[in-house]
């Protein structure tokens, strides 16, 4: 997994990078096939913003909150995130469930 962490207007501390480090993990528990993690720190006047795109076999998800504070903005990123990586690895599950062939397909006895 390759992480990419850009700031606009904004320096990005270690401490800053550490966290969103450990706010990233939380969401590769749930789901371990990801390829590519951009997120992209702003901030515009007082508001403070946090963006990021996940790329995954097939998809790219991209979420983005903002608040007053960064570290806010980061927790409700990873929110939206976990949301959305759940919700793509229940459908591709049920996709893969749902195959449709014949050995799905109900034996007819002649009569």
């Amino acid at each position: 997994m390759n992480l990419n962490l850009t700031g606009n207007h904004v320096d990005i501390t270690p401490a800053m990078r550490e966290y969103v480090l450990s706010k990233i993990d939380k969401i590769t528990r749930h789901f371990d096939h990801v390829i590519d993690i951009s997120v992209i720190l702003s901030v515009e006047k007082l508001n403070q913003k946090a963006e990021a795109t996940i790329h995954v076999r097939g998809k790219d998800i991209f979420v983005e909150a903002d608040g007053p504070d960064m570290y806010a903005s980061i927790d409700s990123l990873v929110d939206k995130l976990d949301r959305q990586i759940l919700k793509y690895k229940e459908k591709n599950i049920a996709r893969r469930n749902n195959h449709g062939g014949l050995k799905d397909q109900e034996i007819k006895e002649p009569e």
